[in-house]
């Protein structure tokens, strides 16, 4: 656990650094926020701080403060790489092995910098030179407050860093609904809106905007969406073809799993996406309750998560994947008809 080398970590930031930042590939809201929220920390101490995706994300993540220092891998891999041998700190965050990150794996793997892994996923890889992981936590940005709270600097927390660490509690929590939000959650979410963070705006500019298409596409999605009562699950397809006639940009179908987890009597949802660039079909998987979808993926869609969020993927086509999913269904009937 990392508080009991926080000592070690405050002496190796006491002096500037050379520091690179990464998140996940396809980095969400707690991705971006959480490594925005921690280069604003950093830029105070004059840390040489360079936040690196492994590709693109959302256009409505791009209002962050700060976004536009960030660099994407798969669009400047050769400067990505000499930052990245060049630094002499890594943080990863909001995930918890190097796979996570795609074309990054091997360069993350090969680095002889120091590197901290701050993230809330399951079964952390043994990579890190100081490692907090806690699956407890609502999100990777919650985290990040208490690094700061740990390091006795939560006095340096400014509206931009309140703001990002806002976007990815906010994110993660499907705005401060799932059961992962505790009270000492919203004791930090009113310390953030204190520092500066404006609650309105970051929700309006992640959910309150979107394209026709965008609009378009759910309706689609939810036409195609299909109900098995007797095992309290519902899930959703959207195809490559259905993806292209509604101009599908990245972010789009963000969510759209949980208008499926929300119908009545429905404890378990997935959603499968066909991505015929990638080769595969994306899945996504929520739940209610005691049900993990967590193991499911692991078990059955190469994949993980929480208990309660989870994604997977698949090789086969998008109709295989779904047979495959219904076949499996009946296996957790029982866990699936809990009183």
């Amino acid at each position: 656990m990392i508080k009991d080398n926080i000592s070690a970590i405050k002496q190796l930031l006491s002096t500037p650094k050379n520091i690179v930042i990464v998140p996940h590939k396809n980095p969400d809201g707690d991705a971006i926020g959480s490594t925005l929220g921690l280069y604003h920390y950093l830029k105070k101490y004059s840390h040489n701080a360079q936040v690196i995706t492994p590709n693109d994300y959302p256009d409505f993540l791009k209002w962050v403060p700060g976004e536009d220092t960030i660099i994407k891998y798969d669009a400047t891999t050769e400067d990505s790489n000499k930052a990245i041998d060049n630094a002499d700190i890594i943080f990863t965050l909001d995930f918890n092995a190097f796979h996570r990150t795609g074309q990054m794996e091997s360069v993350l793997e090969n680095s002889k910098a120091i590197k901290i892994l701050i993230d809330h996923h399951q079964e952390p890889d043994d990579y890190a030179t100081y490692c907090y992981s806690d699956v407890s936590m609502s999100s990777t940005c919650e985290m990040i407050y208490h690094f700061i709270d740990m390091l006795e600097d939560t006095d340096k927390i400014d509206a931009h860093i309140a703001t990002c660490l806002y976007l990815g509690i906010m994110t993660d929590t499907g705005s401060f609904r799932f059961s992962s939000t505790t009270s000492t959650t919203h004791r930090i979410v009113a310390n953030l809106i204190d520092k500066g963070a404006k609650n309105a705006d970051v929700h309006n500019n992640v959910y309150d905007t979107n394209s026709y298409n965008r609009l378009q596409l759910l309706g689609c999605a939810l036409t195609n969406l299909k109900v098995l009562p007797e095992l309290r699950t519902a899930y959703i397809t959207l195809s490559q073809n259905e993806l292209r006639k509604f101009d599908y940009k990245k972010g789009d179908t963000e969510g759209i799993v949980n208008y499926a987890l929300s119908l009545d009597n429905i404890i378990f949802a997935a959603i499968f996406i066909e991505d015929k660039q990638e080769g595969i079909i994306k899945i996504s998987l929520r739940s209610k309750g005691a049900f993990s979808v967590n193991e499911f993926s692991r078990a059955h869609f190469n994949g993980g998560g929480h208990n309660n969020a989870a994604g997977g993927r698949s090789e086969t086509s998008l109709n295989t994947t779904v047979e495959k999913f219904l076949s499996i269904l009946p296996q957790y009937k029982d866990a699936l008809n809990y009183e």
